[in-house]
């Protein structure tokens, strides 16, 4: 076996892993997740995305391990960003505690088979158009400039979306949510719950995202073994994330521009990538991208902290501190 077909090969047997016990111990019907939970099961998928850039390190070296480790710090941001629109999805619909954990599951499921379609046939088209790249490049800064400047008056409505408009004109829906089943009958008539109308929400928004993290990563990595585990890992971790995140939906209001800069950082990347290699190597490169990723997210996380902080502070407060 070769050294890629080794680290494919663990990478596959720790998912099928992961997801076997996800499925037989942590999303059983009718289960809530606590808040304890949901920390002890993000802190498992990031530790294993982490142990696996090890693993890279050790296999594949410095280089495609860094490339690895940048990727899935996007992703994993960028899936933050995923989450606040899954949290108004279920508020809209109203989905009941107990059924909220499989049917992320499921979702996140199909969320996996999609992303694997999308990668494929995007590293196929790159490879033999090379210039998609630069259209690549053009469209992350489009979207990095837009996510930026968006206002909170541009905020995602379920029930207004395309994707919920079709579902309605073609099939059967209830807002019932059929305790838990995907379709039940009504006068004798199948008709869709409206949980299975969160899961193709679900499963569609993020083919909606993928749009955006796919040709990002390609811009830090054109290695399919990054591209395919770096997204994975950072979507395993969805559930338990979404969880962990839901109470602060609020807190993070500027993540969106932290988020936008790394966009429009590795649009640019793309679009000057014969220059950039001129005047700096490839691990530099690597070692840049990682750097910005980092501290965007970071910062935009603590400039959010920060400013929350400072419109709770009592108003006598804040003039005496002037």
């Amino acid at each position: 076996m070769t050294t890629d077909q080794i680290v494919y090969a663990v990478f596959g047997v720790v998912v099928i892993t992961a997801l076997i016990l996800d499925l037989g111990f942590l999303s059983k019907k009718n289960k809530t997740i606590t808040i304890r939970q949901a920390l002890q099961q993000t802190f498992i998928w990031v530790m294993l995305a982490l142990g696996f850039f090890v693993f890279m390190w050790v296999e594949e070296g410095q280089k495609l391990a860094f490339e690895y480790l940048s990727g899935y710090l996007m992703e994993w941001s960028l899936s933050i960003d995923n989450i606040f629109v899954f949290i108004l999805i279920f508020d809209s619909f109203k989905v009941k505690e107990q059924h909220i954990s499989r049917v992320l599951l499921i979702g996140i499921l199909a969320a996996i088979v999609f992303r694997v379609i999308f990668i494929t046939v995007g590293v196929a088209l790159v490879a033999k158009f090379a210039w998609i790249l630069y259209l690549f490049g053009v469209f992350l800064l489009y979207t990095g400039y837009k996510m930026f400047t968006a206002g909170e008056d541009e905020a995602f409505d379920p029930h207004d979306s395309k994707i919920y408009r079709f579902l309605k004109k073609f099939l059967p829906i209830t807002s019932e949510d059929g305790d838990g089943k995907f379709m039940m009958r009504i006068g004798g008539k199948p008709m869709y719950t409206s949980l299975f109308v969160v899961v193709v929400l679900l499963a569609a928004i993020d083919l909606v995202f993928a749009l955006d993290s796919i040709p990002a990563v390609m811009g830090i990595s054109m290695s399919s073994l990054v591209i395919y585990t770096s997204n994975i890992f950072a979507i395993l971790g969805l559930r338990s994330l979404f969880f962990l995140l839901r109470g602060a939906v609020n807190q993070f209001e500027h993540l969106q521009q932290g988020i936008a800069i790394v966009l429009i950082f590795i649009g640019v990347k793309m679009l000057g990538e014969h220059y950039i290699n001129m005047v700096m190597d490839k691990n530099t490169q690597v070692l840049l991208s990682l750097l910005v990723i980092v501290f965007s997210i970071t910062g935009s996380i603590l400039y959010s902290i920060f400013s929350n902080r400072q419109k709770n502070l009592p108003k006598d407060f804040k003039d005496n501190t002037i």
